[in-house]
């Protein structure tokens, strides 16, 4: 039976994100860009990580950790560009937010000094977002200071997707679901979890050569993932 025409009112927080959204796509020039991280380690290391130090670990928690690392090296990415000074207004902090489905809308917390942080203070801090957030018990200053944002979608089997990042971040990355994927591995077939990463950043903070090596470095993170428990 078709349903019949309708209208489906939109509530607080669905104006709020449809406008923000279209603020950013009107005042940014994004840039759009993407590749494959093999994550096959990763899967592994982080259940281990998490038996060994008794902290929940998610994949999240580890893209987020490096994104923070990333940006270390590509300080660009977080920067505004002064055209009068012509120099880089790089963040004392750096914020990162994650996209989070609550009963409320779609909101994205923001971990704070996330670049100072350890991958387990990372993993802390969103854990405790995420349930403030599924608590609909966040305050305005959890929103605060995004300047990059991360957005997952593989819960609903989409394999790679480029969001939109909100006005105050400089970028945003989006990871899918991990598939399994057969690779060649010294010339034998081979089954190894692949992972699409993708950015969008505005190319007036990076240009297309930062904003891929930002991305490849992030891969290269992934794909080595003890790294992130070293020291920053």
């Amino acid at each position: 039976m078709e349903k019949e025409a309708g209208h489906l009112p939109l509530t607080r927080i669905q104006k709020l994100i449809g406008r923000t959204m279209l603020e950013a796509k009107q005042t940014k020039a994004f840039g759009y860009f993407s590749v494959w991280a093999d994550v096959t380690d990763m899967v592994s290391m982080r259940k281990e990580y998490s038996r060994q130090t008794g902290v929940r670990l998610t994949t999240n928690d580890l893209i987020l950790c490096a994104m923070a690392r990333a940006a270390a090296a590509y300080p660009q990415v977080c920067a505004k560009p002064n055209l009068e000074t012509e120099e880089w207004e790089v963040p004392e902090r750096l914020g990162l937010g994650f996209a989070v489905a609550a009963p409320q809308g779609l909101v994205v917390p923001v971990i704070q000094d996330a670049g100072r942080m350890t991958l387990t203070e990372i993993a802390q801090a969103s854990d405790a977002l995420l349930r403030r957030a599924r608590a609909n018990q966040l305050t305005p200053d959890d929103f605060d200071g995004a300047t990059l944002v991360l957005s997952g979608l593989g819960m609903y089997g989409i394999e790679w997707f480029y969001a939109i990042a909100p006005p105050s971040a400089n970028g945003i990355v989006s990871i899918g679901y991990i598939a399994d994927e057969v690779v060649p591995d010294e010339g034998t077939p081979a089954i190894r979890k692949q992972l699409n990463v993708s950015l969008a950043v505005d190319q007036c903070a990076a240009d297309e050569a930062a904003a891929a090596a930002f991305l490849r470095k992030i891969a290269d993170f992934l794909e080595d993932p003890w790294t992130l428990t070293k020291a920053n």
